[in-house]
């Protein structure tokens, strides 16, 4: 382990050769004295161009999708069987059956863990890289990488969701910039079953669209209009949201990444006419359109609310086993399949890095009601592309699927993997004093 000063460091090549500077030096000598030598040592290339976090908000239940325990009592095992993957001596359960099939695409943890059982706690704990439940919160890691790659037409963190993801009491605070300010929160958009995008902040611009908004001239002429009609302090209020709109929709090229109809029938259908289906296909979009960080949500709500029949949360504890059968399994095992499938064929998923995850588990034991409830010390999660060796298994949980029996896998460490392997380095995080502590996970490489 590197110590930096008080920082707590460890990067995918080991001691790098900036660490090993400091390892003698200071950090600010280390750098003059690089910087007289002929220039800061240059970073290597990221493994990522992109990242992509698959965000299954709620806790799904590690036990009845990609960690089965047949042989544990009654009371724990649930109802669904197991089904043998492409990984040798690796089980899912029947839920999963084209997951199973693509097992050599992905790498599998069983052993994460999490700090608290509270959706929101637990939720910015997982995004943010957090040791504990926090009164400020340090910024998400989308928001680390979007200020570490600088602007451009596209946002740099974008969260594909109706609006800002928590549950029914609000939001998650470790979503967005935390201590850095709303200025690195996530650009919002939403995506219907249709494939039809939204974007929450063009609400204030009354009567305008993407749809509408064909050209820079049409844009520029509401604006115009906006600013003389309206109070000029209350409109510097949205300064900085308007400015991101307008960065935005002034593009053509950006705006095209939002228009799913530019995909095949076949594509649009592959993935799916849900929410989540088309956001994943939205979330690829706009990765391959440069965009640094995506967050495709599968919910606003962790919650199983009903408004609608596309915005079931994970937080199943009524009827866990019904949902995830009729549901949530399925969808999860169409969805993230065809996203592979979909990358993989397009020659894009070696430089994205996918992750996909919740804030943490369910019961292993089965509740009175025959359900599940929180569980935060194990829970699993999925990484493809962008620098992982896919059809690896790293960790597991114990007999009864309670505890990690190996390896346990921090949200610092969750932290740490994805920033390295999109270029956030060792000396960066230092500086900015990001994810102290935090080591690469790497059994992933």
């Amino acid at each position: 382990m590197l110590s930096i000063g008080s920082f707590l460091a460890r990067d995918c090549d080991g001691i790098s050769r900036r660490a090993f500077v400091k390892a003698g030096l200071s950090l600010p000598f280390a750098w003059g004295l690089s910087n007289a030598l002929g220039g800061e040592a240059k970073a290597a290339a990221p493994k990522a161009k992109s990242v992509m976090l698959v965000w299954l908000g709620g806790g799904p239940s590690h036990l009845d999708l990609f960690d089965p325990k047949p042989d544990a009592p009654s009371d724990y095992r649930g109802p669904f069987s197991t089904i043998p993957t492409r990984t040798p001596g690796v089980r899912f359960t029947e839920l999963l059956p084209r997951l199973a099939q693509r097992s050599n695409k992905f790498s599998l943890i069983r052993s994460n863990v999490n700090f608290d059982g509270g959706h929101r706690e637990a939720g910015s704990i997982a995004l943010t890289g957090a040791p504990r439940k926090q009164t400020t919160w340090p910024p998400n890691f989308g928001s680390i990488l979007s200020r570490h790659h600088g602007g451009g037409d596209l946002p740099g963190f974008i969260s594909i969701t109706r609006g800002p993801v928590g549950d029914g009491v609000g939001p998650i605070q470790g979503s967005g910039g935390g201590v850095w300010g709303k200025g690195y929160d996530p650009f919002l958009v939403s995506c219907s079953e249709y494939g039809q995008a939204e974007i929450p902040e063009l609400e204030m611009f009354k009567g305008l669209s993407p749809q509408r908004l064909t050209n820079r001239k049409l844009l520029l002429a509401e604006l115009d209009r906006l600013r003389r009609k309206g109070d000029s302090k209350a409109f510097q209020v949205y300064g900085k949201v308007h400015q991101r709109a307008l960065a935005l929709l002034s593009s053509s090229e950006a705006r095209q990444a939002f228009d799913l109809s530019r995909e095949s029938v076949q594509t649009r259908e592959a993935y799916g006419q849900t929410s989540f289906g088309q956001s994943c296909l939205l979330g690829r979009r706009l990765v391959e359109a440069g965009v640094p960080y995506v967050q495709v949500n599968w919910s606003q709500y962790v919650e199983v609310f009903f408004p609608g029949p596309y915005d079931y949360g994970w937080d199943t504890h009524a009827d866990n086993f019904g949902l995830l059968a009729d549901w949530h399994g399925p969808l999860l095992d169409q969805v993230f399949s065809a996203l592979l499938d979909d990358m993989e064929d397009r020659g894009t998923l070696k430089e994205t890095l996918v992750v996909c995850m919740g804030e943490f588990g369910r019961t292993p034991r089965i509740n009175r009601i025959g359900s599940r409830d929180h569980w935060h010390p194990v829970y699993f999660s999925l990484w493809a592309g962008g620098g992982v060796e896919p059809g690896r298994v790293i960790g597991s949980s114990d007999a009864r699927g309670e505890y990690p029996a190996s390896r346990p896998v921090t949200p610092a460490e969750v932290g740490t993997t994805i920033l390295e392997l999109a270029g956030v380095d060792t000396a960066y995080r230092a500086k900015l004093k990001l994810l102290q502590g935090g080591e690469v996970i790497r059994e992933l490489l």
